[in-house]
């Protein structure tokens, strides 16, 4: 019996298209549109740049006596980077240290004066001018003890002084300088760079500055990650536009916690146009017709007559293309058996 059931299919099949074609049904395949939040979007290249970027110097002159990082080193705020040597500066602070012990000790040697002078004065055994001369050595004493504390605070500031720390957490990008180098202040002897945030500077066509502002979703597509796709927002919109490229400068700011991204690389810009979003119908490529004149209609089915339907288009994507007028979102749109249908004609619907 198997040798029986492709000939028992054919008849079948021809069955079924002599029922369509006897009453005059071209067959079609429809679907419904999808609705989806698709806004017009503008994509921009540019490259990557860390938000926070600085060149690193000694707060004090000095020889350097080890460098603890190198280039491509991962540091966080407030780690040791350098060295110098502080030999110097030591003896100096141990100089202020010595000096404010003997000025505490003449103030307590005076206190003490004072206090004696204060229980012999009721007595009357001494003057009343002796008693104000001690009061003044003790005033001139605590003085004293002021000014050494203070000097001895400068001298342990110029000493932890000749360790350089990171001013923020980041990467080692460049290193200048080695062990056994003399430096000055201001010399540049590390480059410290943040990758927790960067930024993304991209030119925009002129005609587009009105659609963008800092609240316009922007979404960035590292070209080192292809397929990632991180949050980012505007930060700064140069509104200064370049004479020669006829743009203005849009500042981005990547969020990029989970992913670490190098500045210097390239990406990509993805950012939502104002007055563009909202809910759009979302059809397949396969439904839409161009016209000659470059337009785009497709067609329904109403009660199983075909109606075409002029269109506006927007937005393509993987998904299907979005209708911005001319569609209702509960009509069925032909996929399949528009090239050849004709406005009213009669279709039966398969496949759907």
């Amino acid at each position: 019996m198997a040798h029986l059931s492709r000939p028992w299919a054919f008849i079948v099949i021809s069955l079924f298209s002599l029922a369509v074609y006897a009453n005059d049904l071209t067959p079609v395949s429809t679907t419904l549109p999808k609705q989806s939040s698709i806004a017009q979007t503008l994509s921009l290249s540019g490259s990557l740049t860390a938000e926070k970027r600085a060149l690193l110097s000694p707060r004090v002159d000095g020889l350097v006596a080890e460098v603890l990082v190198d280039a491509g080193s991962e540091v966080e705020k407030g780690q040791v980077l350098l060295k110098l040597d502080p030999a110097i500066s030591r003896q100096q602070y141990a100089q202020s240290q010595a000096a404010t012990a003997e000025a505490k000790a003449a103030r307590d040697e005076a206190a003490r004066l004072v206090k004696e002078a204060e229980r012999l004065r009721k007595q009357n055994y001494i003057s009343e001018s002796e008693m104000a001369n001690r009061l003044s050595n003790l005033a001139l004493s605590e003085a004293t003890l002021v000014a050494m504390q203070a000097a001895q605070r400068s001298s342990l500031e110029q000493l932890r002084r000749h360790e350089l720390p990171a001013p923020f957490s980041g990467v080692i990008s460049a290193k200048m300088t080695e062990a056994g180098e003399w430096i000055n202040r201001g010399t540049a002897v590390l480059e410290l760079v943040a990758t927790d945030l960067v930024r993304l500077d991209v030119k925009v066509p002129q005609e587009r500055f009105s659609d963008i502002d800092k609240n316009s979703p922007v979404e960035v597509l590292p070209d080192v990650y292809p397929g990632q796709r991180l949050p980012a927002k505007i930060n700064a919109i140069v509104p200064v536009s370049d004479p020669q490229a006829r743009a203005f400068l849009v500042r981005v700011v990547v969020d990029a916690t989970d992913i670490s991204l190098l500045p210097g690389t390239s990406a990509t810009a993805v950012i939502g146009l104002n007055g563009k979003a909202g809910q759009k119908l979302i059809v397949p490529r396969d439904a839409l017709l161009l016209h000659p004149d470059g337009g785009y209609s497709l067609f329904i089915v109403d009660n199983g007559v075909a109606k075409r339907r002029q269109v506006s288009i927007g937005q393509q994507s993987q998904n299907g293309v979005s209708i911005t007028s001319g569609l209702q979102l509960n009509e069925h749109v032909v996929i399949r058996g528009n090239e050849v249908l004709r406005e009213d004609q009669a279709v039966t619907i398969v496949n759907e």
